[in-house]
């Protein structure tokens, strides 16, 4: 069975992740293939977003602790770097990631859903660290972006009781856009990637890099950067091409 299904569509990709009886945990060949995909992405112009999901019941319940435990070397089977580097394959990936939460995002799975840059969950959706529990360190950025996104002590008390946040919980802290049946999901996702297909692409990339490059500094910093970009960005574009787009959004205001 493939470990992960790639599905291009009209503008946008959709990645799912396909181990479900073993709650989409991330297996090395799992782990492989995802860096190889968002690298592989990355080259396809037409692909202006990625929807990340998982098949069955869950979203991901982090590396799979079975092939660890078969494996002498440990943790060492993953060999997290170089081609297994998936923090670095989807930061490099300069277009929006859309994480569809379909269940269970656990310790590493956390961390994953946390690598896209919009989250939307199901009402069945729940998010653990559950690093404290099994004596592990987490590697993918979680200590770090957690906090910045609910707070430091919403944060600390995820990480050291690894209690399970619920979707609605998730959606009231800000962890996720919103909660959607989960009929729904795939759905909505799919229509935030065609909102993000009707955008400028080049100013979508430039955006995403923004943001990213704000949230790692401080507020002076971030606004000195984006008056930086905006000189640099807005000279290249005419009046007249400024105005076409805006007449497009008027229309599409029109018919929502």
């Amino acid at each position: 069975m493939t470990e992960l299904l790639l599905q291009r569509e009209d503008g946008y990709a959709v990645l799912t992740l396909n181990r479900p009886d073993a709650r989409n945990a991330l297996s090395p060949q799992l782990l492989l293939d995802l860096c190889g995909v968002f690298r592989q992405l990355q080259d396809e112009s037409d692909i202006y977003s990625v929807i990340l999901t998982g098949a069955g019941t869950a979203f991901c319940a982090g590396l799979d602790l079975k092939a660890m435990a078969e494996d002498e070397s440990g943790l060492g089977v993953y060999a997290i770097h170089a081609q297994h580097d998936i923090t670095a394959a989807m930061m490099a990936f300069d277009r929006p990631i859309i994480v569809g939460v379909n269940g269970v995002a656990a310790t590493g799975g956390f961390e994953l859903a946390l690598m896209g840059d919009i989250l939307l969950a199901s009402s069945g959706a729940r998010f653990a660290d559950t690093h404290c529990r099994v004596g592990l360190a987490p590697g993918w950025g979680l200590s770090q972006k957690l906090a910045r996104i609910i707070g430091p002590s919403r944060a600390r008390e995820a990480h050291f009781t690894g209690n399970v946040i619920s979707a609605q919980q998730a959606e009231a802290w800000g962890l996720v856009s919103r909660v959607v049946a989960p009929e729904d999901l795939l759905d909505a996702c799919r229509q935030v990637a065609t909102d993000i297909a009707s955008c400028v692409p080049e100013t979508v990339k430039v955006y995403k890099k923004m943001v990213n490059e704000g949230l790692q500094t401080d507020l002076a910093a971030g606004l000195a950067m984006e008056r930086s970009v905006m000189t640099d960005v807005n000279q290249r574009v005419s009046g007249d091409v400024i105005a076409n787009r805006r007449s497009g959004v008027q229309q599409r205001g029109k018919n929502q």
